[in-house]
Order: C-alpha cells, then structure tokens, then sequence
C-alpha cells in the first residue's frame, strides 16, 4: 500500500491566467524559487502575496543614523524588511532585538533571517507587544535607536484566514494574536449602536459611522450572524447604497477600508498599546537615542505627534520632526499601500 505521505498533492487549480485566491499564488509565496514572479507582481505596483515590503526604508536608516556596536529594537518586526536593513548598518557589530504580537508570522521571519546569516549573535527576536518594551531592558540594555512600523503588514491582509480583509471571504477575526482576546465577530455582537458608531468615528474618522452602526445592529436585530467578512462588507454596501450613485462604488470601497481599519484597532487595543509604548519610550532609550515612528492613519498620528511635542516641551527629547514626512511620490506610485505612511522622529536628550 502507498504511504499517503508521499502521495502527490496537485497544486490548486484557477480559471483565467492569473491566480486570484491567496491560496492559488504558491510562486508568489515562493519569492526564492520563482523570482521573475516577484518581479512582475511588484512591478505592476502590487505586493505579492505572503510578502511585505518595507515603507520609507531611506527615510528611516537616515534618521536612526544606525553605527556598528550600537544596540537596536525593531518593536514592530513584521516580515522583517526594515529589520535586515538596520542589521546592515551594525555590520555584524552590537545588537538588534525584534518583537512581534503576531505568533504566526514570527517564526517565518526568524526562519527567513537565520538563512541571512542574522543568529542569536547580533539578533534576538521575541513574541510579545511593543507596549512591554520595558520588560526588555533589564536584558538589553537602553537603546540608541528604536523602530515602530505601526502599520498591519501585507502578509497579514492578505491571508484570508486571517479575517484582516474584506477582498476575500474569510472569518471575522482581525486579532494580530489569535490565541488572546475574542475574533472581532465576537467584539461587533457585544457592542451597542452607539459604541459601534463611536468606534468607526474614534478608529477611522468614518464619515457614515451612524448609519453603518445602525445596519450592523438591524442585522442582529433580524437574527443573523456577521461571522465573516464578506457579511460585514455586504452590511457596509447595502447601508450607504443612499450616496449618489457617481461616487457610491468609491465612497463605498473607503468606508469598507475604513470600517475593517475601526474594528483592527479596536480588537487588538491598538491605541491603548501605542499610548503605553510611547509613555514607556523615553526610558527605554539612551542619551542621544533615536526613534523613527511610522502610522498609517490619523488615530495614531495624533498620539505620536501629541507625545513627542509633550516630551519636548519637558526637555526629554532633545529634537523632534517638526513636520511630517511622507513617502516620495516615487515609492507611493510603485507601492499603493505606501500612500497613507507618515513618519515622525525624536531624539532623546
């Protein structure tokens, strides 16, 4: 009898040239064995499935101003782009340390750095939430330079599994850490109108928080469940089917963006994290120590604009970016998902 362990397993099939589903794009998850794939998929502006590609990466080495023998942290690791860069710089000199909430995604990183030549020597990597970066200094020392990437990464939106996207159907879960906290399905039912109003407002500045809050609870109110994201997103259309209809299919796509965006944040305590982390930041840091912080949406911005100026004005950070900076015309042309970036530094005194 066959051992059913080495029986043949046919790729997945799909209509049309190209593949649609995340399952069906096995080269783009593959970038080592087919690269002209990856070429191709970035070349058209895209990001090929199960990678990530690294935002304001110029801008970011040029403010960390990293030099061999200092001592690093990545807070937000992802798949690693920005990380291989800062290790770069320290030439193979001092130390890195990385962290990460997601459980799932962290281990191919590892993996994917390791084959770099990136061992425990000049790297160490960490599950845990950038909120605790105190509970690493006993360990690591204070900083010279730090790194926030607030944004989710292209990894994590794109699998279906895990709930972040309303593009493909999957389950309504959205959590960076699957094994802590409720999906979002779970969060949504537990919520009243107005909370659920007041979360798009808060988390995304939705424009039509009222009535895609009344839609949601019309819905439990019939009996149906929002269990997957292609619920949600249906909730969302019918709702604002009221705009005109020249600009409904576009307003529509925003609020969907918005409206998952709103729930993320709320799912994982995303701001409650980020004012934690920037509370604890001017300790962590070393005289002279940089931090470069990238959001992705107003929400974060403000938290990060409003601590800096605060620890300025207490002479704790000796400089910060007085103005915004955001990805060149270039990068945001050749990446879509760059156009929302805004980066912002400080310099401890």
């Amino acid at each position: 009898m066959e051992n059913p362990e080495q029986i043949h397993q046919r790729r997945i099939r799909y209509r049309g040239t190209h593949p649609a589903s995340f399952e069906a794009k096995y080269k783009e998850q593959q970038p080592d064995k087919y690269p002209e794939t990856i070429e191709k998929v970035m070349k058209k502006g895209d990001t090929p499935a199960g990678m990530h590609r690294s935002i304001c990466v110029k801008e970011i080495l040029e403010i960390l101003q990293i030099k061999p023998g200092q001592t690093g942290l990545d807070a937000t690791l992802g798949y690693g782009g920005h990380t291989i860069e800062m290790l770069k710089c320290l030439d193979q000199k001092g130390h890195l340390y990385a962290i990460d909430t997601d459980p799932i995604e962290l281990p191919h990183t590892q993996e994917r750095l390791a084959k770099l030549g990136y061992d425990a020597k000049i790297l160490t990597t960490q599950n845990m939430n950038f909120s605790d970066i105190d509970q690493l200094v006993a360990k690591s020392g204070l900083f010279d330079f730090v790194l926030a990437d607030l944004g989710v990464s292209s990894m994590q939106i794109d699998n279906p599994k895990r709930g972040f996207s309303y593009k493909t159907d999957g389950p309504l879960d959205l959590r960076m850490n699957p094994e802590m906290g409720m999906p979002a399905s779970y969060r949504l039912k537990a919520m009243s109108q107005a909370e659920i109003e007041g979360m798009l407002i808060e988390n995304a500045d939705e424009p039509h928080a009222k009535e895609i809050a009344k839609a949601i609870i019309l819905e439990y109110q019939k009996g149906n469940s929002i269990s997957t994201t292609s619920q949600l997103q249906k909730i969302i259309v019918e709702a604002l089917k009221f705009i005109p209809p020249a600009i409904r299919d576009e307003e529509t796509k925003k609020a969907c963006q918005r409206s998952f965006q709103a729930l993320r944040i709320d799912v994982n305590h995303e701001l409650d994290a980020l004012y934690t982390f920037l509370e604890k930041l001017p300790k962590v840091l070393a005289k002279g120590g940089r931090i470069a912080i990238l959001s992705f949406h107003s929400g974060e911005d403000r938290l990060v604009k409003k601590a800096f100026k605060y620890y300025h004005k207490e002479g704790i950070y000796q400089e910060i970016a007085m103005d915004l900076i955001r990805p060149s015309l270039e990068e945001q042309n050749s990446n879509s998902r760059a156009r929302s970036a805004k980066l912002r530094w400080a310099i401890k005194a």
